[in-house]
Parts: structure tokens; sequence; C-alpha cells
């Protein structure tokens, strides 16, 4: 019966105390044995457990008072509102969880909003009641005012694991059942998929019309592929077989798909004989703002870098990749991330997961060029800058930065976003103690070390999302290095034209500390347009021929001195420059 079915989400910003409340959810509906328990009980990824972060939405089957609750966990962190909206799709409903010290931050703002976007009934939870520093009215005003939210507010400690009967009768209650029908042509959205090496690949499903049986025909709306259900269950969190998922159920599904490319997550699924007219709604595409190359350390193991890359996009759809080759790298992968941290995260995982030890360059964004020739063009890296003969406008990524801060940082925040090329928006007073500051930033000039400066400045306290406003005219050109008079493609940058000599200049500096010294004479050279503007000279290794005359005749020593000189010509002419790896870090740690 679907009128015993809640679907719902729990929403919060990073850090605020969602993991744990989950954990004391899955306690008090013993849907897991006390002696199974542990802290973070849904973040089953070394990564997350470690960092105290969730990285991937998870769902788990409660039972309590003859009810059925899914919860489909979300991340909190900005990279990962594409996990978070994926996770919200399926739901009918979300908690969502406020921290009584910190108040409204500006992940809540923004996750609020994509609930209230999808019409969910919200339940606004105040977790961390139990600290001294805890401002109950302070943060239910918050609520009030900034997120424009009138049901009552619930107080817990997901800690003390004060409040959480409470929670459960609020979504018992409160939020309101599936709306499907068991005997109408299935429909069921795709929200999630694992790769198992023994089962293919496992879906994990909301049904949202009919019912899903072993043995079924079903069909992927987008690409037309079918499959025959080879089994469906429950989660709880691990998987617990059933015979079928009906309408309201979220649950799992496999049906013997061993290639990775078949599934897209977010498809709809149907029955063969009975198509549906239209896939469902309240899903969005991944878009990818980041991108930075992947190498293999070992040339070697690009093939195994290949099959990595598949098996984890199943788990992760939401970063793209395509071959790529680089002269100084040889072969590897141009990937799309969401951000930063996600970068971060899939480098982890791919190394850690498949045994790989990777490079990677440093992280760019899309920016549309339109030259001479061809028109506009989208380029993702810069070496694939068009020179700059050709072209005649460049337009970057901006993106609108939320940054929800106390008062008294509000001179050193507004120098940081001046500092980073921002256009002010807005400026709105939440409290005595708290403001919301908009502007509106070049997405290059947030992915590399914004938030940790934004953290430095604000002493912590400062929070910040952001969300894509399309792209803007800017003068921008490409900046590249020359090492022995070769240009090496993964040391380009592309940057505004007011910074891209210091920025060159600096790089050429740290290119000298990092490049071994060679047995010939090496230049280091920064080019911007056309014109050498910086220029570093990497000593030879000098051996000391000289050593074995002990006296007598100086031509001897002139001839010795000039025959050394002229096969250093030789071998300048001749040697290559090995560049060891940490050179390519050093774009990265250029702001350092």
């Amino acid at each position: 019966m679907t009128s015993n079915i809640r679907n719902f989400s729990i929403i919060a910003h990073i850090d605020h105390g969602k993991s744990t409340l989950a954990d004391r959810l899955l306690e008090d509906t013993q849907t897991i044995p006390l002696r199974m328990m542990r802290e973070q009980m849904l973040d089953d990824m070394d990564l997350e457990r470690e960092r105290g972060i969730t990285i991937k939405a998870k769902a788990v089957r409660m039972v309590y008072r003859n009810h059925v609750l899914n919860l489909i966990d979300t991340p909190g962190h900005v990279d990962f509102s594409y996990e978070v909206s994926r996770a919200l799709a399926a739901c009918e409903g979300a908690l969502l969880v406020v921290d009584a010290s910190q108040g409204v931050e500006a992940q809540t703002l923004a996750n609020a909003h994509l609930a209230q976007r999808l019409g969910l009934c919200i339940i606004p939870v105040i977790n961390k009641v139990d600290l001294p520093s805890a401002d109950v009215a302070g943060t239910v005003a918050q609520i009030r005012e900034i997120l424009k939210i009138e049901t009552p507010c619930l107080e817990v400690s997901a800690k003390e694991g004060r409040g959480i009967h409470e929670v459960l009768e609020a979504i018992v209650r409160d939020i309101p059942a599936p709306q499907g029908s068991p005997s109408s042509p299935v429909s069921t959205l795709i929200f999630d998929s694992v790769y198992d090496p023994y089962k293919g690949v496992v879906l994990y499903i909301k049904v949202v019309e009919g019912t899903v049986r072993s043995g079924q025909m079903l069909k992927m709306f987008s690409s037309g592929f079918a499959f025959r259900v080879d089994e469906v269950g429950h989660l709880t969190p691990s998987l617990k077989k059933g015979t079928e998922l009906m309408a309201g159920d979220v649950g799992y599904l496999i049906g013997g798909i061993k290639e990775v490319h078949q599934v897209r997550v977010g498809d709809t699924l149907m029955e063969e004989g009975r198509p549906l007219p239209a896939a469902l709604p309240g899903y969005r595409e991944a878009q990818p703002v980041v991108f930075a190359g992947f190498y293999p350390m070992n040339p070697a193991d690009y093939p195994a870098l290949k099959m990595a890359l598949e098996k984890l996009n199943l788990s992760d759809s939401s970063f793209s990749y395509q071959a790529e080759s680089s002269q100084a790298l040889g072969f590897g992968y141009r990937i799309g991330f969401l951000g930063l941290l996600h970068l971060d995260i899939v480098k982890e995982r791919l190394e850690r997961e498949f045994n790989l030890t990777l490079i990677a360059t440093s992280p760019n964004v899309v920016y549309r060029v339109r030259t001479k020739k061809d028109g506009w063009m989208e380029v993702d890296s810069p070496a694939k800058f068009p020179h700059y003969g050709d072209i005649e406008e460049v337009e970057e990524p901006y993106v609108r930065v939320t940054i929800v801060l106390p008062v008294m940082y509000l001179n050193p925040v507004m120098n940081l976003l001046k500092e980073r090329r921002g256009e002010h928006r807005r400026v709105e007073t939440l409290s005595n103690q708290r403001m919301i500051v908009e502007h509106d930033v070049p997405l290059a000039e947030i992915i590399l070390d914004f938030y940790d400066k934004l953290k430095s400045v604000s002493k912590g306290y400062a929070s910040f999302d952001y969300e894509p406003q399309g792209t803007r005219l800017s003068d921008l050109v490409r900046g590249e290095i020359l090492i022995h008079g070769e240009p090496v493609d993964a040391f380009s940058l592309v940057g505004h034209r007011s910074r891209m000599q210091s920025r060159v200049r600096a790089l050429c500096e740290k290119l000298k500390e990092l490049i071994p010294r060679q047995m010939f004479e090496v230049a280091i050279q920064g080019r911007v347009e056309g014109k050498i503007v910086a220029r570093e000279t990497l000593p030879a290794v000098r051996k000391d021929v000289l050593a074995k005359c002990y006296g007598g005749d100086i031509t001897r020593k002139r001839k010795l001195l000039q025959k050394q000189k002229e096969g250093k010509k030789k071998m300048k002419s001749l040697g290559n420059v090995e560049i060891p790896q940490e050179a390519f870090m050093a774009v990265l740690k250029l702001s350092e």
C-alpha cells in the first residue's frame, strides 16, 4: 500500500550533523542491530569516513509504526549539489538540518531552494541543541526570515539521541505518501547505480507507477536498451532480495547488465510492451565545470586507467571523460568535474580502488572563443587555445557566489572578492551578527583556492555556495612555458591579461627550483602572446676537467676547457630536458 510509504531525504550544510541524525534514525527504528552499528553508518567509503563528509547519495529502508520509511541520504558540500538533486527527485519530503550554533549557512540556503523548486514537504530540524553555544531562537528566526519556512521546527541532539522520536513522528505525519498506482504501466526512476563484479550493474530505483517483478522485460527510455529483471529487493542498507517493488517503493534491481555504457543514471525504466510517452521529470543533467588532465605515471598503465574510469563512471556518473595526449605526459584523459573537491575525490578513488599512480594537470574551466576562421568554439584545455592572432573575442563562465558570514569579517571578504574580479550584486543583513553577500565572479577565480582563502580571511566562519550564471566577455590570454626552446603544453595557462605576466614569471621561478640541472645550460622562458616576458637560466652541471692538471703549461688547460665548451654546445643542440613529476604540480601551487 502506497499510503504507508514515506520517501524522504536529509539535506544540510556540510558538518551540520546529517550523517549522525541518519545513524540515530537507523538505531531508533532498529533497522540495524546495535552490535553492528558504527558512526557514519551510511558512509561506507573509506574517503567519506576519513574526511567526515558524505560523497555519494545512499538509500536505506526503515520500518516505523507499520510505515515504510525510505531514506535517501545526500552529500552536503557545494560540489555535490548534483547528487542532492538526484536524491530529491526520488523523494516527497526532506528533513532540513540546521546547526543550532552555526545557523543558516550558504549550502543550507541552496539545498532548501532546490527542495522548494521540486515542491517537496520540508521539515526543519535544529540539531546540536545540547551545545553551550546553541542559539535555538535565533536559528528559528533565520529559518523563518531567510528560507520562508513556517513549519514548526524540531529541536534535536543527534549526538545524544534527543528528539529522534519526534522526527520520526513528523515524517509519518507531514510527508505525503507517493501517488502512484501498482496496476499502471511501469514508470521507474534510476537515481543511482553501482558495479558488482559478480552481478554486474546494480540499479537503485524508485518505482513511480506500476510494479517491477523478477522475469519482467524492461527498457531504458533514453537509449532503448532492453533487459530481463533477474532480481529485485530492498536496501536495508545491504541488498535484501524480495519478490517485487510496487509504486512508491525504493529499492534495487539487477538485470545482468555487464556493459557500463548501457546505463544512464536519471533515466526512466518502462515495460518493453507498454512504452511511456515521456520520461519522468525532476531530474537534471550534471554539468562539469572544472576540467583537468589525468595521466598515468607509468605509460603502460593507460589501459588500466581506461578501465578504471569506465567502472568509476558507473557509480559516479557526474564526471565526463575523453581521451587526449600530451607531448610531455603521453596518453591520458581530460576529465570534467563538478568542482575542485570532486576532482580531488575522483583522483583519490582512482588511485586507491584501482591501484593507479596518476598525474593531474592544473584545473581549468571551459572557455568560448570566437576565431576569425571558425567562429565560436569551446575550449576545455589551455593547450587547445587558438593562436592569439586568430582570436576575436573570448567568453568565460561566471558564477553567482553567495557567502554567509559574520558582520566583523565583511571587509576582508569584500577585498578577496575584489581581488578575484568579483562584481557586486547585493548585501543583506540577516541579524546583528550575520550577513549575506552576493557577487558574480569568474568561475576560474574560485576553482583553485578560493574556499581556502575565504576560510582564512573569515577565521573559518564564512560559508559559500555558487550557481552558474552563463558566460561573459573577458580579456583573456594564454601564457606558455618554453623549456630549452620547446613549449610544454602541460604548463600552459589561460587567465586575465592584467595578471598573466606575473603568473608566468612565478611559474618560471618555481620550475627553476624543481627541474634538476642538466649537463648543459637550460633556458626556462615564459611567453605571452608571442612575447617572451620572463626567463630563468638553469646553469649546467660542470665537471672539473682541470683536476688532473697540477702544473705545466697554461695552453694545455685552455685546450681542455675549449674541448669541454664544444662538447657542451653540441649537447645543448641535441639534448632533451627530463622534467620531474613535481614540476607538473607547480602550476597548482602558484598561489601558495
